[in-house]
């Protein structure tokens, strides 16, 4: 085998660069739940005196910091040995109420990775892994992964380009939320229009019960309510606005999903679909964020799906035209694109 030898330094770069990433996703987590991050961004400090304001072991905390500072997540100053944190990574690392939180995502990609012996035996007998079969942490993960774009975008821009939703929001309308997971999307509407009522549902029950005692600690008991129940089951319309934000794709039955919508919206009523963001095909998706949540499919949406009726398995890159074809064999009148983010594309689809 003739082998290059620039190409081949050029694939050891990359894999340096991934395994340093994996291990280093491991750090963030423990830098986020040990208040690592934020006790950091309070002032510069050498590793005895962040271990003082977090109470940990030094000598821990030194070689975390000297990972973080590798990585490029802390800064360090090699004249005093102390280490510090710019403004952006400090807005990145340490409010998961923000518009942007890393360290949820890497829970989420930690707790999917604890299932790799049940995804390598789904790979050889081509049988599915349920969502509720995964880690704890993959559902805490998940919500704190997508919450800062919900945060980011929902209120501002993408229900608002809805075809004349806002306003039947604000004077006050009924909305059922499916695949509503921990209800971060749900109580993110709910807070912003007191005049509407809002159902969001889930099938799985601990999720369910998580929803609720968010809501309950949000002050929303009795315009939020949740329930264990499917997407091709849910009840207690109809409804002027049916959402699902990141949970089309992981359906074994997306098809039934979608008529079940159809038939639980009110006359002039709205679907508001958000997916991953993909291009049409295998070669668009070939970049950053198609990695990304191609790995996280092959984990989750994928095994999700083939472990449920239907015969779907959509996966995190379908794309805008299965969703669409979709919503067209459900009855839908009308299909299209409303917003886009670089994570996310929403569609808002019509009887």
């Amino acid at each position: 085998m003739a082998v290059d030898e620039d190409r081949l330094m050029e694939f050891l770069h990359r894999f340096v660069g991934d395994l340093g990433a994996t291990m280093a996703a491991g750090g963030i987590v423990v830098g986020d739940r040990l208040g690592l991050y934020r006790a950091l961004a309070q002032g510069p400090a050498r590793p005895q005196e962040l271990a003082e304001r977090t109470g940990t072991a030094p000598r821990y905390v030194e070689e975390w910091l000297r990972g973080q500072a590798a990585g490029g997540y802390v800064q360090f100053d090699a004249a005093s040995g102390e280490y510090s944190m710019t403004e952006e990574q400090a807005f990145a690392l340490t409010d998961p109420d923000g518009p942007v939180f890393v360290p949820g995502a890497f829970q989420l990609a930690l707790g999917a990775l604890k299932a790799e012996n049940e995804i390598t035996r789904a790979f050889r007998t081509g049988e599915g892994v349920g969502w509720h079969e995964h880690d704890a942490d993959v559902f805490a993960g998940c919500e704190r992964f997508f919450r800062p774009g919900y945060s980011a975008h929902l209120v501002s821009s993408w229900l608002p380009a809805l075809d004349g939703v806002e306003a039947r929001l604000r004077a006050g309308i009924r909305v059922a939320d499916v695949g509503c997971g921990h209800g971060a999307s749900t109580i993110l509407m709910a807070r912003e229009y007191p005049e509407s009522t809002f159902a969001g549902s889930d099938y799985h029950g601990d999720s369910v019960a998580a929803a609720r005692k968010h809501a309950e600690n949000a002050g929303l008991d009795g315009r939020v309510r949740f329930e264990a129940a499917s997407a091709q089951s849910f009840g207690g319309g109809p409804y002027d606005l049916v959402t699902t934000f990141d949970a089309l794709h992981d359906m074994g039955d997306p098809l039934g999903a979608a008529r079940h919508i159809r038939r639980q919206l009110a006359d002039g009523g709205s679907w508001m679909i958000v997916e991953p963001a993909a291009g049409p095909t295998v070669s668009d998706n070939l970049n950053p964020v198609g990695r990304v949540y191609y790995s996280f499919s092959a984990f989750l949406c994928v095994p999700n799906a083939l472990s449920q009726e239907g015969g779907y398995s959509l996966g995190a890159q379908a794309g805008e035209e299965p969703v669409r074809r979709l919503a067209t064999d459900a009855g839908f009148g009308s299909f299209r694109r409303v917003a886009e983010t670089p994570f996310n594309i929403v569609y808002e689809a019509r009887p």
